[in-house]
Parts: structure tokens; sequence; C-alpha cells
């Protein structure tokens, strides 16, 4: 069973109903205490950093979280700005992250693009893999679609999963141990986020 974590900041229906077309199980659910018995977690999220972290604190869910996923090593997945609350820290608030990831999160930098980019980043766009994780076939084109203005910087090389490029290159998706997360919207992303949740739903 997948647990779909309900803070008030996800795009929680869209997944569900992408893991129902997969057949695969999965409850939404509100209530810390209600994961004690998940062996999976998507951590999803749309909207600011500080927000974020501030719903997960007042509605209880950083203690649980941190013992299903950081003791019990239980696999989790982080969307969009679940992703970016894995982190240490982000320009966009003043709250310290999840600290999951040893990585931080900064705005698109307009003055570090090779071509003019608008902000927020917003549509289709493809990904490159950097190392081989079950998530995605290698060596085929996966394209997702993307909304978000700040994206993940001082990502350590072996946690660096997946790159896309927009003014210049960002890593959009990484894996340590137990831990995956992407900065796209998989639910959104037609066949190329079925596969994904797909074989999500499939780890062992």
């Amino acid at each position: 069973m997948i647990h779909i974590i309900d803070y008030g900041a996800g795009n929680i229906s869209s997944i569900q109903n992408m893991l129902k077309k997969i057949g695969a199980d999965a409850v939404i659910t509100s209530v810390p205490s209600e994961i004690a018995e998940a062996k999976k977690i998507i951590l999803p999220g749309v909207g600011s950093f500080d927000t974020g972290m501030k719903l997960l604190n007042d509605r209880g869910w950083i203690e649980m979280l941190n013992e299903k996923v950081l003791n019990e090593k239980i696999t989790v997945l982080g969307v969009c700005l679940g992703l970016q609350l894995m982190c240490k820290q982000s320009e966009e608030g003043k709250l310290k992250g999840l600290g999951w990831i040893d990585a931080d999160v900064v705005r698109f930098n307009m003055e570090q693009a090779e071509e003019p980019i608008r902000i927020p980043h917003m549509g289709w766009n493809s990904v490159e893999q950097l190392k081989d994780v079950t998530l995605l076939k290698t060596n085929e084109e996966h394209r997702f679609y993307f909304v978000h203005a700040f994206h993940l910087s001082n990502v350590r090389d072996e946690n660096k999963w997946l790159q896309t490029h927009y003014g210049y290159d960002f890593i959009s998706g990484i894996q340590k141990e137990n831990i995956y997360g992407v900065q796209f919207h998989p639910e959104k992303s037609h066949r190329y986020g079925m596969e994904l949740y797909k074989n999500f739903a499939e780890l062992k």
C-alpha cells in the first residue's frame, strides 16, 4: 500500500488517480499515525517552501516521517515541492527543510541562463539520467511536465539521478538509498509519469 501524504499542500487527487490507472493500491492520509504501517510514501507538494514546512510541522508530520524514512528506511518519493522539502533549506524561505538530502534550493538564475528563460519553468521538458535508477528505463528519452521557479543546488554527485536543461542544467531528480525525488509532476506527464509511478509501486 502506498500512502500519499495530505498535509494541505499537495496535488494529491491526481496522484491517486494515476496510481489507480496503473493498478497500484494507494490511500490518501492526513493523519500521521496512519502511516505507522506504511511500506511506501509519496510526499507531494505545490506552493512555497516555508508554507510546506510549516504545514508539516503544525500537523505533526515531521517526527513520524523521520521515523519511517530515516529509521525504518521505507521507500519515499518526493514530488515537486515535496522534493524540495527533503533538502536542507531554500532561498524561498527561512525555515529549515527536512534535511534528508544534503542539498539546497535556489531560484532560477536568469543571469546564468544561456538563453532567455521565463520563470516559472512551466511545460514539458526532457530529463537526462545521470545514473541507473529502476524508476525509469535507461537509454530512452523521457519527457515530464514541470511547474517551478526554484530548483535544487549543491547536490552531492552520488545523489544526482536526473538532469534537465532550462537556461542551464539543473538537477531534476535525486536518489539516495530509499529516498527518491523528482522536480516535475509525473501525475501530469501521461505515459512517462505512468511508467515512473508503476516502477515506484513495484519497488521491493
